[in-house]
């Protein structure tokens, strides 16, 4: 274990959070301190001892500090390989002392880029100097510390107070130092990429290690793209067992569909897919009118709340079996109730920001789209038979939402604002519809329909007519549009084409 004491230390950094305690530790500990720029003015006005990079190299900032340490007294320094006698002479001839610890941030590149900024300022937030630092002391690993992130302060003060940098840890930074490179260097592929996307680069972190995935025999992991603010990350788990590869599947299921239907609605999600759904006049009510939609089904599923989980919500969903409850917050009664279940997963997030990108594995690549985003307004659709009625209009907007989250192809029934009836992941449209009705039973009759994509013949929209439904939803598009016209209007049901398709696969 190769022991390295620190007595010169490079500081170029953007984030300066707890930049002053570490450099006084470093200082007390006879550590000389170079840095440049915004850093250096920092120390000085702490009262920290500093020596300018200009000093070292014995040329100016130019360039607006476009160029500061790019020289060869900082590099030669920094990628000096001291177990080379050739090295070692080099450094003797040109007068440069070795560096044994860098310490350096990025320009928040990201961040400008989220801001909204002007080409021009996301451009000058693009970092030259510091990932050249940082990539030259993370290949030099093993005479250099590398530092990329304040989290790293106080272990790196305590190393340095107890005789220096170990070799297992300076590797251990360099792997996370080129990670950091690599994700800013990802991220501004990516913004040049914005409008073609011929390319991406997707640095993923393993953010949570799963104890399997989809099955005991697969293993997994939960990953991040760099610093991700998903609801998942951002969430709390105030209580209940860790979360497994398809409790996060079926819990980001349910949470993207809560969060497209009005405030105070409640859905239940089982394998992804919607096997409850329903708004009412309190969270309670709500939640009583998803579960009864297909209470089988609902065993061991996820509750998705839009809105607070209350006591008497709480005590409604404990007499159930729930894997996961999830929701903008909780009351200290619901707490209280959701403790008794110790197993039960109660979690606290905020809404999906619905940015990330769609991926899906193939053999040997990825397929990539920008996630659906469903607009669920009666107002916006085409009328194609009679007006719907106020409620029928309401409910179709709610049938609608649930079919654009549900598996192709998709049929659902919605009576009252809740689903009464889900037909999901079918071979052929009439299948679906047939599942809906079979699920929906006597509760068929009066409910209205929404489908994910056309009907291709008229016999789905007789078969839901010969069950009672009153009104369908639908993208239109199909060769035998007039024949499903002709039907809604034979059985006076209210149809609807909205000029787009939901298909999820």
């Amino acid at each position: 274990m190769t022991q390295i004491a620190v007595g010169r230390a490079l500081i170029s950094v953007s984030d300066k959070r707890g930049l002053t305690p570490f450099a006084e530790a470093l200082v007390s500990l006879g550590v000389e301190i170079v840095s440049s720029g915004g850093t250096a003015a920092h120390f000085e006005q702490a009262g920290i001892p500093v020596t300018h990079v200009q000093d070292v190299t014995g040329a100016p900032e130019m360039l607006g500090g476009r160029v500061k340490t790019l020289h060869p007294r900082i590099h030669g320094g920094i990628l000096a390989d001291l177990g080379k006698e050739s090295h070692r002479q080099g450094l003797l001839d040109f007068g440069i002392e070795p560096f044994q610890l860098v310490v350096s941030n990025l320009y928040p590149f990201a961040e400008t880029v989220r801001s909204g900024a002007d080409d021009d300022t996301v451009i000058e937030n693009i970092d030259i100097g510091g990932p050249t630092l940082i990539r030259a002391a993370a290949k030099n690993h093993a005479w250099v510390a590398v530092v990329v992130s304040p989290d790293r302060y106080d272990e790196i003060a305590s190393v340095v107070a107890t005789g220096g940098t170990t070799a297992r840890l300076r590797r251990d930074l360099a792997r996370e130092a080129f990670f950091v490179t690599a994700s800013y260097d990802a991220a501004i592929v990516n913004w040049f990429e914005r409008d073609g996307a011929e390319r991406l680069v997707l640095p993923l972190e393993m953010n949570t290690a799963l104890r399997y995935g989809e099955n005991p025999d697969q293993p997994a992991g939960l990953y991040s793209m760099g610093s991700s603010d998903g609801w998942w990350s951002a969430g709390q788990q105030i209580q209940g067992k860790d979360m497994s590869f398809n409790n996060y599947a079926d819990a980001d299921a349910a949470w993207s569909l809560v969060a497209d239907l009005p405030a105070g609605s409640v859905v239940v999600v089982k394998h992804m897919n919607a096997c409850g759904a329903a708004t009412g006049t309190s969270m309670y009510e709500a939640f009583t009118k998803a579960w009864a939609g297909d209470p089988l089904a609902a065993f061991g599923g996820v509750v998705a709340l839009a809105g607070e989980l209350d006591g008497e919500t709480a005590r409604a969903i404990a007499e159930n079996f729930v894997e996961i409850v999830i929701a903008t917050s909780v009351t200290d009664e619901a707490k209280a109730v959701m403790a008794q279940k110790k197993n039960l997963r109660v979690i606290i997030a905020l809404y999906p920001s619905g940015d990330d990108l769609d991926l899906r594995s193939i053999d040997g690549g990825f397929l990539v789209q920008k996630p659906d985003t469903v607009i669920s307004d009666a107002s916006m659709w085409e009328s194609k038979s009679r007006e719907p009625s106020r409620d029928e209009a309401v409910d179709l907007e709610i049938a609608w939402t649930i079919a654009a989250h549900a598996k192709s192809n998709a049929i659902v029934l919605v009576k009252d604002g809740a689903a009464v009836g889900v037909g999901t992941g079918d071979q052929s449209r009439v299948g679906a519809a047939e599942r809906a009705l079979a699920k929906a039973g006597e509760r068929a009759h009066g409910s209205v329909c929404a489908s994910d994509a056309f009907f291709p013949f008229r016999d789905g929209p007789d078969a839901l007519a010969a069950a009672g439904i009153t009104a369908i939803v639908e993208p239109g598009g199909s060769m035998r549009d007039q024949e499903v016209i002709e039907s809604a209007q034979e059985h006076a049901m209210a149809l609807l084409f909205t000029g787009e398709r939901h298909f999820r696969h």
